[in-house]
């Protein structure tokens, strides 16, 4: 009873008061109020007050909330914990893998319900007004929908000027904060690649969507999307049985794992027709979401637009290793633009066909996982999400990041380091600290080659998406490439003493390889020359087990036979190691980031709902300072020229704003853009010796006065995070009002 009814609650998000009418479970509700506080199931991103002095629970994020939130939630994260445990005890036991999957799908499920039900519960008052800001951004021409005059192209955006300028800086800082700071090399490689390429990485068979057409118009659609969207109108009838709701709201909680037949069973089901026509669609289908094209005027060589830059660096290795006079660790990096033909693209720039990324990939040796500077962040507090809080029901916690990797809850020292200083460059450029977290992979969803994983998230009125990606991805891409191009990927690592290793290879039959594939033996043997030990153990088991084991090269299928390859093991004595490098990667998503600080720096004046602002950090602003005439009267002209000349020649960027509004209007129209600081040029910067102008401050909206030659300097100490604007007051006097005016200038 007690888990049917969790069960309900988990489908219908009911609230307890729901739950109380089953007299097990009101008895269950009972005895978990009565149990003391440390032994309830409490979330993790929640810790009692300091020194008990208050049954009040304090929220990572900043926020409190009392327990009867915890009451609502204890039941949810009970599901969670019960199934995280099943699926562990599965796993222990060897149950079949499909039994897995669907325990998995059911966790996940739970765990989404789990996580919806607790944003809704938490303050709204931090949740940003997207309307209003999407109309900023639209007016202020931060970027819109390319091809508009046109109609428009769905996932596709042109940035304007401001929204250029602010992209430029965030790269800018990423540039300072990676490349040079960690002496990274910097590449920059074609877009276009070569199909097998991505055939190597797994692109071409892996990366797609499921995906249904209009079977009339061709108009095409993302399936789990149309699914959802139709499920979610048929909910909102009001005629809709309580028990018809209650499956479809598990329908949608579980739509990222069902498989091609279950998608087409319920669209048969559900009667699911196209949105826009009415017209019956056709049954769901994987589609490839990268665009594919030819290269070259012959058309005989298949290629498509890169749905990442990480690849690029893998396949230059080879001459980086060399550059970096064959040592390791040592990292490489690019910054591009990457494509994936999303179907359904959505929520601006989160989801989108054409986007920029900044990906670092950090070539370590396996058996050195430490980094040096670790230190340097290991006392940062960080909001984690570990993968054992997901499965027990638990909610992220602030976490010191040395204890994180002195206790194993992320992998290695390397793997933090990069969380640390992502971290750091993340609420360096905007992103608000209470709103950004680290999620690890769980078992389940990790990559099969990745170590450890953890993705930067940011919370959003979309709520939380992510915005990087930090994985430890062991060897697998090198060695991919390697064992399709025949090239070893690897570092040489010298020896202080001789060692002898134990070495695992395939000992091949020539004869009967050449006379079961005569012109194609050589790629057999070429590819069998190049196999890395874990590979050579996995054949040799299907060899020993069934006889024969199949290999794949340049789109060709061989089988092997036990006449025709055995495995030979041997010893050898080495001077010099062969290291194939594990990759340390994070994968940064600009226009994700930039969405993120767009939300969380997004601000509307206290008393005016119609005067918004950007408070983007000086850093990352499109322009450091804006140049304000109080009025258009020529006698200010000159001081305007000087002050604009003076900021070029220090690199400071600015706008001039001597259009006829009033000041206060010219005001709220560069802070509208995220402008950080402004100097108004006025009657007593004509009339009084030494020439001085006032300096204001967009957040506080705060002034002070200083001479006119001294401006260019200090706005570029404030951009450059030299001097802040508390210094800034200390040192100079706060303007208060203008003395003069224009009549005490005629007079003299």
């Amino acid at each position: 009873m007690l888990r049917s009814a969790t069960s309900a609650l988990l489908r219908t998000s009911i609230e307890i008061r729901t739950l109380r009418s089953v007299p097990r479970v009101c008895r269950f509700l009972q005895s978990l109020l009565r149990c003391p506080t440390q032994n309830r199931s409490f979330s993790l991103s929640v810790c009692l007050c300091k020194k008990n002095k208050s049954l009040w629970l304090e929220l990572s994020e900043g926020h409190k909330m009392s327990g009867n939130i915890e009451e609502i939630l204890a039941p949810l994260r009970l599901a969670v914990k019960e199934q995280g445990e099943l699926v562990r005890q599965m796993k222990q036991d060897g149950a079949p893998d499909v039994d897995v999957l669907k325990a998995v799908a059911e966790l996940k499920a739970r765990k989404r319900t789990l996580e919806t039900k607790e944003l809704s519960l938490q303050p709204k008052d931090d949740i940003v007004d997207r309307t209003k800001m999407e109309d900023t951004l639209k007016r202020r021409f931060f970027y819109d929908q390319a091809f508009a005059i046109y109609g428009g192209v769905s996932g596709l955006y042109d940035f304007g000027p401001v929204g250029c300028a602010l992209k430029n800086n965030i790269l800018q800082a990423w540039r300072q904060h990676f490349i040079q700071e960690e002496q990274i090399l910097e590449i920059d490689c074609t877009m276009l690649t070569p199909e097998p390429v991505l055939k190597t990485s797994g692109h071409v068979d892996k990366f797609a969507d499921y995906m249904v057409k209009d079977v009339k118009n061709g108009e095409c659609f993302r399936a789990d999307h149309l699914l959802k969207a139709h499920l979610q109108k048929l909910m909102s009838d009001k005629k809709c049985p309580a028990e018809n709701k209650a499956e479809m709201e598990e329908v949608v909680t579980q739509m990222d794992n069902y498989t091609q037949q279950e998608l087409t069973d319920l669209f048969v089901k559900y009667s699911v027709k196209s949105p826009t026509t009415g017209n019956d669609v056709s049954a769901p289908h994987l589609f490839n979401l990268m665009f594919q094209t030819s290269i070259g005027p012959g058309g005989n060589m298949t290629g498509y637009l890169r749905p990442e830059t990480a690849q690029g660096i893998f396949l230059n290795f080879k001459r980086l290793l060399e550059f970096n006079q064959g040592k390791l660790p040592f990292a490489a990096a690019q910054i591009g633009n990457s494509f994936r033909n999303e179907i359904s693209p959505r929520s601006g720039l989160i989801r989108v066909r054409e986007f920029t990324m900044a990906e670092i990939e950090h070539f370590v040796d396996p058996t050195e996982k430490f980094h040096p500077k670790f230190p340097n962040v290991a006392d940062l507090e960080i909001i984690l999400y570990s993968s054992k809080a997901q499965t027990s029901g638990q909610s992220a916690h602030i976490m010191r990041l040395g204890d994180a990797v002195e206790q194993g809850v992320i992998n290695n020292s390397v793997l933090g380091y990069f969380i640390g200083r992502i971290y750091l460059y993340l609420t360096k450029v905007g992103v608000a600290k209470d709103k950004l977290r680290f999620r690890q992979h769980m078992d389940n969803e990790m990559a099969h080659y990745a170590c450890d994983c953890w993705d930067a998230e940011t919370k959003t009125s979309y709520g939380w998406i992510e915005i990087v990606g930090c994985a430890d991805r062991s060897c697998f891409d090198l060695l991919c490439h390697a064992r399709a191009t025949k090239v070893p990927l690897v570092a040489e690592k010298p020896l202080k003493e001789p060692k002898v290793v134990d070495i695992v290879q395939f000992e091949p039959n020539k004869g009967a390889i050449g006379k079961a594939y005569k012109k194609d033996a050589k790629l057999v043997m070429e590819y069998l020359a190049v196999c890395d030990e874990c590979f050579i153990t996995e054949q040799e088991m299907l060899l020993n087990s069934s006889g024969e084991f199949t290999i794949e090269t340049e789109g060709k299928t061989f089988k092997l036979t036990k006449d025709m390859v055995s495995v030979k093991r041997f010893q050898k004595t080495l001077h010099v190691e062969e290291v194939v490098p594990n990759v340390i990667e994070p994968s940064f998503g600009i226009g994700r980031i930039m969405y993120s600080i767009f939300e969380h720096t997004f601000q509307v004046r206290e008393g005016d709902e119609q005067r918004t602002f950007f408070s983007f950090p000086t850093t990352v602003a499109p322009y450091k300072c804006s140049v304000l005439p109080l009025s258009q009267n020529q006698e200010f002209m000159p001081f305007v020229k000087e002050l604009s000349e003076a900021m070029t020649k220090q690199g400071v960027s600015h706008k001039v704003d001597d259009s006829s509004g009033s000041i206060g209007r010219r005001y709220a129209r560069t802070d509208e853009i995220g402008v950080a600081f402004g100097i108004t040029i006025d009657f007593d910067t004509v009339n009084k010796t030494p020439h001085t102008a006032t300096l204001r401050d967009r957040d506080s909206m705060r002034q002070i006065r200083a001479e006119v030659s001294e401006l260019p300097g200090i706005i570029r100490d404030l951009a450059n995070g030299v001097m802040t604007w508390a210094e800034v007051e200390s040192k100079y006097p706060i303007f208060e009002g203008q003395e003069t005016s224009k009549k005490d200038t005629a007079e003299e």
